[in-house]
């Protein structure tokens, strides 16, 4: 009774829970404190300095030229519709990058499991290498030594599609929609809804009952058939493929890519390849050799053992630090700068010469960053957690 009684009257300056809560009350309290004397000695010195923080310029004309502009655009157009543009080609390299770099780290990391001697000090090589270089310095390697080099316009290189490949950049035979793709447009987007419709419902009860549902056949067979309804009842052919050829000085028609966008497409591709490769590496020596072996004791084939045993339990190592990977290929786009590709933050530099809003502008370029980082760690962190395995 006596130890009971001395625990209930413990003075409320000795809980812990109260010394707890008011550490983080005063913690609270110096921040936002902080928060606040920054942002109004801040507001106080833009005020004293004549500095407008507004973002009514991006109403204003741009003046200034976007090369090849993934959209449409020209000077005369507003400095929304270039960040527009900016924001475009931050994500078409971005997300060729991250689908480039996943491809080829994986491949690389099997490389480096490979027994093949040969094979494995290659894909060592590759990834000392491109870890061990600055990013900057590698950017400069590929745009000035390789994709800068290219021949001029009339000793173009050809590769069968037909691909042109010269100074300018590269040339690609790309389809395009006709005005009657409506049809075609509207019965690809049904298969795509009913495929995941139909791999979700049907992967879901072969968990509950153990049955063989043929999910992947059915989804695969959704995504096939209905494109080719699309396509049959279209009037005409719902696409064209757009063929470069050379008129006057230049090729005309196509896709063109450029030896900037080349430049820091390769270039990041390689470079998170190497810290990919790594990550996967790890994630695939993390599961439990017996079950490998397990696996090949059954009669399961190579690629079975890694498809059905390997890559699903992997899965759960890998993607948390893919998630990082991911998130610096995106920052570091941003390096197109030194090549002149004008992704978003390019687009900003130059938005800050011509309108003079250094402070809106560079709120405008990290808030970009800061919600394409979150979308992607949202994205994959929610299929992480469909991935984990669940204990009951």
């Amino acid at each position: 009774m006596a130890t009971s009684h001395q625990k209930a009257s413990i003075p409320f300056y000795r809980d812990e829970r109260v010394i707890r809560g008011f550490a983080q009350a005063v913690s609270a309290i110096l921040i936002i404190g902080f928060v606040v004397w920054a942002i109004l000695n801040f507001l106080e010195a833009a005020q004293a300095r004549k500095m407008t923080l507004t973002f009514g310029f991006l109403q204003e004309a741009a003046g200034f030229p976007i090369s090849n502009p993934p959209i449409e655009y020209e000077p005369s157009m507003t400095f929304g519709r270039a960040f527009t543009v900016g924001l475009v080609n931050t994500l078409v390299v971005s997300i060729s990058g991250v689908i480039t770099a996943t491809i080829l780290g994986t491949l690389v990391a099997l490389a480096r499991l490979s027994s093949n001697w040969l094979l494995s000090r290659i894909a060592l090589a590759f990834i000392e290498f491109h870890r061990n270089i600055p990013l900057l310095v590698l950017l400069f390697i590929w745009y000035f030594s390789a994709f800068n080099n290219l021949p001029v316009v009339k000793e173009s290189i050809e590769w069968p599609g037909p691909v042109f490949i010269n100074k300018r950049g590269f040339y690609l035979t790309w389809p395009r929609l006709t005005e009657a793709a409506t049809p075609f447009l509207v019965a690809t987007g049904i298969g795509i809804l009913l495929a995941i419709i139909l791999y979700t419902i049907l992967r879901r009860r072969r968990e509950l009952s153990g049955q063989e549902t043929y999910y992947g056949p059915i989804s695969i067979a959704a995504l096939i058939i209905f494109p080719i309804i699309g396509w049959l009842i279209t009037d005409g052919s719902p696409f064209y493929l757009d063929v470069p050829f050379l008129k006057g000085f230049n090729y005309q028609g196509g896709l063109r890519l450029t030896p900037e966008f080349a430049g820091i497409y390769v270039s990041l591709s390689m470079y998170t390849a190497a810290f990919i490769a790594e990550v996967v590496r790890a994630g695939i020596q993390a599961v439990d050799q017996g079950q490998i072996e397990a696996a090949r004791a059954v009669g399961l084939s190579t690629l079975q053992v890694l498809s059905l045993v390997i890559m699903p339990q992997a899965l759960r190592v890998i993607i948390p630090p893919m998630i990082s990977q991911y998130l610096n290929l995106t920052k570091n786009s941003s390096l197109a700068l030194a090549i002149g590709f004008q992704e978003v933050f390019s687009v900003g530099k130059i938005a800050i010469n011509q309108a003079g809003r250094a402070v809106p502008v560079f709120a405008l370029v990290m808030i970009t960053y800061l919600s394409l980082s979150l979308l992607t760690s949202l994205v994959l962190n929610f299929y992480n957690r469909r991935i984990q395995f669940v204990t009951r």
